[in-house]
């Protein structure tokens, strides 16, 4: 039998257990807290970028998938019709003057590039103005959409693609309309 004896492991100083404990409790909240803070975890994360009356310009990031627009748009479907209350999903009433109906009617645009979520871009577009440039600013505008939601006195219609071109029909135009009802 060999005689010498293993050396003995020391127990963590009291400090170090207290300094480890908090060290790893910490990056536990703040992991916790960032996982939970997102109002919904089945749909991409997205930000409003401005809200002028019944239209609502919303940002997702340029990685965003067309499968995940699309359950974001389907998101927006369900909580209109179940709740017909988009607060939950950081949309404002566009109807605020009635709490029975906030949301009789909202568009919603889905763009990845933030610039076309900003508040003078979207007055601009909904200006109509005339002119080449404004015809060329709409037609970018709208090319740079990836998907919208409307919501029109009980009846929804949603999209992925860029907003149609009302001179052509739907069916020639790039577009998968998700539900029209």
């Amino acid at each position: 039998m060999d005689s010498q004896k293993s050396p003995t492991k020391k127990p963590f100083d009291p400090v170090v257990k207290i300094g480890l404990t908090i060290l790893l409790g910490g990056f536990m909240l703040i992991f916790g807290g960032m996982y939970l803070s997102r109002p919904d975890r089945t749909i991409p994360p997205f930000s409003n970028g401005w809200q002028e009356g019944t239209v609502v310009a919303v940002h997702v990031p340029a990685w965003t998938s067309d499968p995940e627009i699309e359950t974001l748009i389907r998101r927006f479907r369900e909580v209109v019709l179940a709740t017909n209350d988009l607060r939950s999903l950081k949309i404002r009433p566009t109807n605020p003057d009635d709490p029975n109906d906030y949301y009789r009617e909202v568009t919603i645009y889905i763009f990845s590039d933030p610039d076309w979520t900003h508040p003078d871009t979207l007055h601009r577009y909904l200006e109509k103005k005339e002119g080449e440039e404004e015809e060329t600013f709409r037609h970018d505008f709208e090319q740079a959409a990836r998907g919208v939601f409307i919501h029109l006195q009980g009846k929804t219609k949603g999209w992925i693609g860029p907003i149609p071109d009302k001179s052509k029909p739907e069916k020639e135009q790039n577009i998968q309309v998700l539900f029209d009802d």
